[in-house]
């Protein structure tokens, strides 16, 4: 597809295709505009806008046909291109998120684990290994590994940033508390737990 597809709308794509994958395990063939825009609580026509988009059309009276709804989604936000990361820090939500296996549904294949604390490497969780953070450069150029995805506490965050940029790494999802001072060729990914909580809270 040669349009972008902006932000907004990939987050709106990827909660499609989490309701196309519960439609498919029910057995249901179709599925409609507004059944996803009622699940969703946003506008029937947003959703149509979105779909459009994937240059697939619906028919009359009986929507999409859900398997091929899905995979169109999959093919346009790139899911059938593996892409493989390390998860940079192995405590409480580096270890959550080892053990997601959903990840390899969107593409994601995370292969090991890397920390500084001795008591923690050579251990595995959900078959991933957790490695010495120093043979991360080593392990990097072995695996041609471009995403790291950041876990550490944030006072080490600026440090271990410096040290995956240093390690050829291009991506970084960031979960840490802290901005990272990173140079124009790297992107970062910051995953904002809190803020998305205090949006969600900050009306009650």
């Amino acid at each position: 597809m040669d349009k972008k597809i902006s932000e907004k709308v990939i987050n709106r794509l990827t909660l499609y295709h989490c309701i196309l994958q519960d439609f498919i395990s029910k057995g249901n063939e179709y599925i409609s505009s507004k059944q996803i825009a009622t699940l969703l609580k946003i506008d029937d026509s947003q959703v149509r806008k979105d779909i459009n988009l994937l240059n697939n059309s619906g028919k009359s009276r009986v929507g999409y046909i859900v398997k091929e709804l899905k995979k169109s989604i999959e093919t346009n936000l790139g899911f059938a291109k593996t892409k493989k990361a390390y998860i940079i820090g192995a405590g409480n939500l580096g270890m959550a998120l080892a053990k997601y296996d959903n990840f390899t549904s969107y593409g994601l294949n995370i292969i090991s684990m890397f920390d500084n604390d001795k008591s923690k490497i050579g251990g595995e969780i959900n078959n991933k290994k957790i490695l010495d953070i120093k043979d991360l450069p080593k392990f990097t150029k072995e695996h041609g590994v471009e995403i790291a995805i950041l876990t550490v506490p944030g006072q080490y965050a600026q440090e271990t940033a410096d040290y995956i940029v240093k390690s050829n790494i291009k991506y970084i999802w960031n979960f840490t508390p802290t901005v990272l001072d990173v140079p124009e060729d790297i992107q970062v990914w910051n995953e904002n737990l809190m803020g998305n909580f205090l949006q969600f809270t900050y009306n009650i």
